[in-house]
């Protein structure tokens, strides 16, 4: 393991040197422009995200000051009131249920004895109902939205994409109007253990505080330490933008205030209570759960009637999304050298669930959405796959992962194998985390052919990534397919600030990536094109 330890400091050199440079950098440059406003009227509102499905909608809101009475949330002519999700009545949830679908409701915050609005209505539709079959569902997706860049005025170096940026990033993808979008993973990075440059810096405690993983995180000073660190990173990052547009956020690795990382020194996952609370309360006050869907697991549902790490996204018989958080339940042996198959990325029951949603959805389209992607690999621990980079730089199964189960592949190759057995839909994976933009399918799967059903794989592109570097660069290696597999790369991964668009209609998908580099200059955001479409029909056999 010395050599392991020895890599690991070498990359911790090359990340101060590198932040040194990139801080000078930026120091020197103007602070960028952000989208104009649109003019709608936000009042003490900081942040809106909403969720839905067919029957409900799940919203989160925070305001910069408390109202005066417990704010009261409009849908057309009925009222719900608030819950509290914070100590100081700053944060919100609205849980609006049994609508109508495919209806479009007008929603208005409003402080109900003195008459007062908080801010101007605004218009949130349902999804078609499951039965349903509207003509096409446009869905925007995105991974790594986060990065503390509230820290650069004070010497912290340049690792993410000004928030600026990132909004005109936002604000050019919801200029295609999309149906909902997927957020996967990544929406905050404030590691606490596995960086000496992130939660625990010198300059993060002076911003944030810092926390006490003794305590609990709500009421506690912990909180405070959270909405410091976190709040710019969401609230201020999303602001209101996305107010009518449903939101569906999965949470990975840093979510948990850590990266996955394993050696003889430290073991971040399987995460310990402190890190579910960060996560937890983190979800609780600014974005929304996920909305359990029909036959969910009721031990993954929560006394609020949400799901926080796992469920579908349904619109109509277009389109149905498997949504699957791979780190909140993980499970990883600590001895290295047993051949582990009972070790799982999601807990047994929820494979069974996705296995069964798989079999029997109804839909043209289906796509597993999990937090870890499929078919790529950066050499990374808590991956999928036992590829790691060994002395010569080029990743391979010739060195051992240290720390890597044998049960996270097998249960990977029990989900695939799932998708590939129904041949009425395209069998498909949509993933984000390797901060790249790209494309591929799976022809084979170790022994086993796919040629009759390949499965595509999709990474969706990263938002927050910033001059620092992308992650090859400390990785030593940018992502490539696993050796376990083979696979075509359509469109071979871009590392670049993106998102993807997913338009799926009756007959095919069509797949739209838009990437953008700081040097491509940032009013080019704002025109910006897909730089890569690659349409998929769905199996002839089926289309009608």
């Amino acid at each position: 393991m010395a050599d392991i330890n020895r890599r690991k400091f070498l990359k911790a050199g090359a990340a101060a040197a590198v932040a040194a440079s990139a801080t000078i950098a930026y120091r020197s440059q103007k602070q960028p422009l952000p989208p104009p406003d649109d003019g709608w009227n936000a009042g003490d509102i900081v942040h809106i995200l909403p969720t839905a499905n067919h029957r409900r909608f799940l919203i989160k809101v925070s305001f910069a000051q408390q109202p005066a009475e417990k704010p009261i949330l409009k849908v057309n002519d009925f009222f719900i009131e608030g819950h509290q999700t914070d100590s100081r009545g700053l944060f919100y949830r609205f849980d609006v249920r049994n609508l109508r679908p495919d209806t479009q409701y007008t929603l208005q915050l409003v402080e109900v004895s003195s008459e007062r609005v908080l801010c101007d209505p605004w218009p949130l539709k349902t999804f078609p109902a499951p039965h349903a079959e509207p003509d096409s569902f446009r869905l925007l997706a995105y991974t790594c939205a986060g990065g503390p860049d509230h820290l650069y005025n004070f010497g912290f170096f340049n690792a993410y994409l000004p928030t600026p940026l990132r909004q005109r990033l936002f604000a050019r993808a919801l200029s295609f109007a999309p149906d909902a979008v997927v957020a996967n993973g990544d929406h905050v990075y404030w590691d606490l253990k596995s960086s000496a440059f992130m939660g625990n810096s010198v300059r993060a405690r002076w911003v944030a505080g810092q926390f006490d993983d003794t305590q609990p995180v709500l009421g506690t000073k912990n909180e405070e330490v959270l909405k410091r660190a976190f709040g710019p990173q969401l609230a201020d990052l999303y602001s209101v933008r996305f107010r009518s547009t449903p939101m569906f956020f999965l949470q990975d690795d840093h979510d948990y205030g850590e990266n996955d990382e394993a050696d003889d020194d430290l073991r971040t996952f399987p995460a310990d209570d402190f890190m579910l609370d960060l996560a937890r309360t983190t979800q609780s006050m600014y974005y929304p759960e996920l909305i359990p869907e029909e036959n969910f697991p009721k031990a993954y549902i929560n006394d609020d009637g949400v799901a926080e790490s796992f469920s579908a996204l349904r619109y109509g018989k277009v389109f149905e999304g498997l949504l699957y958080d791979c780190r909140r339940y993980m499970t990883n042996e600590l001895d290295p050298d047993r051949d582990d198959k009972d070790s799982l990325f999601v807990p047994a029951e929820i494979e069974r669930w996705l296995l069964d949603r798989t079999a029997q959805s109804d839909t043209w389209h289906l796509a597993h959405m999990p937090s870890t992607p499929v078919l790529w690999t950066a050499g990374k621990w808590a991956e999928w796959y036992p590829d790691y980079m060994g002395d010569q730089g080029l990743l391979g199964i010739d060195v051992a992962k240290p720390y890597w189960p044998n049960g996270w592949l097998k249960q990977h190759d029990r989900l695939l194998d799932a998708v590939v057995a129904n041949t009425q839909r395209t069998a498909m994976f949509i993933s984000g985390d390797l901060h790249a933009t790209g494309t591929g399918r799976i022809v084979a799967n170790q022994s086993r052919s796919y040629a009759q059903n390949p499965v595509m794989s999709v990474l969706t592109g990263a938002i927050g990534t910033g001059a620092l570097g992308w992650p090859s660069k400390f990785r030593g290696t940018a992502a490539a397919p696993s050796v376990m597999l083979e696979a075509e790369e359509w469109q071979k991964p871009v590392e670049a600030n993106g998102f993807t668009l997913f338009d799926f209609n009756r007959d095919h998908v069509k797949i739209s990536h838009f990437k953008w580099l700081p040097e491509d200059g940032d009013d080019a955001i704002d025109s910006l094109e897909p730089f890569s479409v690659i349409t998929v029909p769905r199996p002839a056999s089926v289309r009608t």
